[in-house]
């Protein structure tokens, strides 16, 4: 699935922050962002995007059917067959006591 690329900057854009990047840190005011010191609602490896190995993988055919039939459009069933493995092993290192 696709995703939508960054529009990119204007000059206007450009321009301030190529004068922030000039100015040394402590002449930047950061006054108007609040400090986070509750990290209680974060979310670890939100961003993180292992690296994807392409192969060739023999599957039921019933079960890659009903993968596309509860996939969103018909889009995204093989993130959701990779999700239901990455689960899987999760439980199973989770019983191994890893």
């Amino acid at each position: 699935m696709k995703k939508a690329g960054s529009k990119s900057l204007t000059r206007k854009q450009k321009a301030e922050l190529e004068a922030l990047a000039a100015l040394p840190d402590d002449r930047i005011d950061v006054s108007d962002i609040p400090e986070v010191r509750d990290w209680s609602g974060a979310k670890r490896g939100l961003l993180y995007r292992p690296v994807k190995k392409q192969l060739t993988l023999r599957v039921d055919a019933d079960v890659v059917a009903w993968f596309k039939e509860h996939a969103r459009g018909g889009r995204g069933y093989q993130t959701d067959i990779n999700r239901a493995l990455r689960e899987h092993v999760g439980r199973r290192e989770k019983l191994a006591g890893r």
